[in-house]
């Protein structure tokens, strides 16, 4: 018998279970966060009942919570904006669920349309507002949790003015 195969040095993989990784049950790094955003985006009947607008203020909806994180989803009616903000100690992602929101930042302005993604870390300072004249819907996963939002000052002060628009990455 021939000793110099892998298998036969190192045993079948399928026989040592202890050596696999068994499968998460909760997501834990940015990708995983991004990827059920992405899950929850692609399947309607998890978000779209729950939506709804109210044309006086911002409405949102906690959607789901797990270990250290938690899934919010927000409705924009034209018009409606979130004010500059960062998010803590919290990262976060956030997804275009439909219609189109524009961020603003330091760096300039970003026009995100249904799927577009951003992900970002604590510290964060942003402004999203609906400038389009159709409702949007957006899905914000934040790890850890959500436990402030502190405003910072204008935004005509702090971030860039519009300009042309920067195709999300």
């Amino acid at each position: 018998m021939n000793m110099d195969s892998d298998l036969q040095i190192a045993g079948d993989i399928l026989e040592v279970p202890h050596l696999l990784q068994p499968e998460r049950q909760h997501p834990v790094t940015v990708a995983e966060f991004a990827g059920l955003a992405r899950a929850i985006a692609a399947d309607r009947a998890q978000w779209a009942p729950h939506v709804e607008y109210d044309a006086t203020t911002r409405w949102y909806h906690r959607l789901r919570t797990g270990p250290g994180y938690e899934v919010w989803l927000l409705s924009w009616v034209p018009g409606q904006g979130s004010g500059l903000h960062d998010h803590g100690p919290s990262s976060g992602v956030l997804t275009v669920l439909q219609g189109e929101l524009t961020e603003r930042t330091e760096r300039g302005v970003r026009k995100l349309t249904g799927g577009a993604q951003r992900v970002f870390a604590p510290g964060y300072v942003h402004e999203v507002v609906n400038d389009a004249l159709e409702p949007a819907v957006s899905l914000h996963v934040y790890f850890p949790g959500l436990t402030e939002m502190p405003l910072h000052e204008s935004a005509r002060v702090r971030c860039a003015p519009a300009g042309p628009e920067v195709v999300p990455a």
